[in-house]
């Protein structure tokens, strides 16, 4: 059934702004230690203290967005600088080493093993110095990128597990993670490092993990040289991740003004979409196997959160950048079963974590993985495309 514009624009709006903000400035700022609570129930209360470095960044860089792209409000700059000054005296190691973890008052608990740390970081201190104008802000946010850009051959560094040689992967996550670092720290970049970092980046997702052999299906791991390997690991297929990353690519296709990037990252979307839907009791598939061979992972057929949101920001830009009615279809499909399952009712934000027949696994609103990201993220990202088609005259 075909949605109205008017009535999904507010729909986004009223969500994102009177229920899902207000339920994480009230519950997560730490108003003693600083840094933000994001282990919270399904009212909000605080289950557990310890604080996950990415999440304290994602958070950072939510308020600092909303500050400068919608509206200069104070308790947003409040909570941004809030979190910045928690990340700033106890985040990392003194050399932008960023911890995965650290006790309530900032003792470390986790080394810097996980460099999404360290991209987060990078893309909460660089939204936050466009908030402020604040130099320090601005030198930690390209300190650490310049980390990120030193360990993108070894992302884990002397914490990688797996003995050299052998089978050395390579992971989608980090280039498709950088796709989109590279527009939100565009401001602090000379137009050399821009240029020469998204073709990098760029050329690692379209060329070596979207497959031509495999009808253009995306895959999570490969080997170094780029072949594929039939192993756990290589037959692995997430994707929410890919077609996240497609609305990555039509970000930089309409910055780089390649309508043939924003194409490609359509179809793909479309094709990864297909792919993981699944057909007996809807919703997104969290992991899959390339041959269909048992998953590794025990939770591969739950219905994950930002995998839903993510599929309904590529497919509302898809839709508004190349007006493929396909993308308007699976946007209202997914719409439709994302507010259904995952939005609660009776409290504030959503669930996170489904089983296969979208019920509720966990009642929680924020842990270890989940935090102030991407239900804001996407509730922003698709009020604002609808916004844009209204005001562009497009019709759904």
């Amino acid at each position: 059934m075909t949605h109205n514009l008017d009535e999904l624009i507010e729909q986004y709006r009223a969500e994102l702004f009177d229920s899902v903000l207000p339920f994480w400035l009230e519950n997560s700022i730490d108003k003693e230690y600083g840094g933000y609570f994001t282990c919270l129930d399904r009212q909000g209360k605080v289950f557990d203290t310890d604080k996950f470095i990415w999440l304290q960044g994602r958070e950072v860089w939510l308020f600092s967005m909303l500050y400068n792209n919608v509206a200069p409000r104070q308790e947003w700059l409040d909570a941004a600088v809030s979190g910045a000054k928690f990340l700033k005296e106890h985040g990392h190691d003194g050399n932008f080493n960023w911890y995965f973890s650290v006790t309530r008052d900032g003792k470390p608990l986790v080394e810097p093993y996980n460099i999404f740390s360290n991209t987060f970081a990078t893309m909460a201190f660089g939204q936050l110095a466009k908030a402020t104008g604040c130099k320090e802000y601005e030198s930690i946010a390209l300190n650490t990128w310049n980390e990120v850009l030193k360990r993108r051959e070894n992302p884990k560094g002397k914490w990688n597990k797996l003995h050299p040689g052998t089978r050395q992967l390579k992971n989608f996550a980090l280039p498709m993670i950088l796709c989109n670092l590279v527009l939100e720290i565009q401001h602090l970049l000379d137009e050399s490092m821009l240029k020469k970092t998204t073709d990098d980046f760029l050329h690692e997702v379209l060329d070596v993990f979207i497959r031509p052999e495999l009808g253009g299906i995306v895959m999570e791991n490969v080997l170094e040289d780029g072949t594929l390997c039939d192993c756990f690991e290589g037959r692995h297929m997430n994707p929410g991740h890919a077609i996240e990353a497609m609305w990555f690519i039509m970000d930089l296709g309409r910055r780089l003004n390649r309508p043939e990037l924003i194409e490609l990252a359509k179809d793909t979307a479309l094709r990864m979409a297909e792919y993981g839907w699944d057909k007996e009791f809807g919703g997104i598939y969290y992991f899959m196997d390339l041959k269909g061979c048992p998953p590794q992972e025990l939770e591969w057929d739950q219905k994950l959160w930002w995998v839903h949101l993510e599929t309904m920001i590529s497919m509302i830009k898809g839709y508004r950048l190349t007006g493929d009615k396909r993308c308007l279809e699976w946007f209202e499909r997914v719409h439709d079963y994302a507010w259904e399952h995952f939005k609660d009712k009776e409290y504030p934000e959503w669930f996170g974590y489904l089983n296969r027949r979208g019920e509720v696994l966990l009642p929680l609103k924020g842990g270890k993985w989940k935090g102030c990201f991407h239900v804001p993220r996407g509730l922003y990202q698709v009020w604002t495309v609808l916004k844009e088609m209204k005001e562009e005259g497009i019709e759904l």
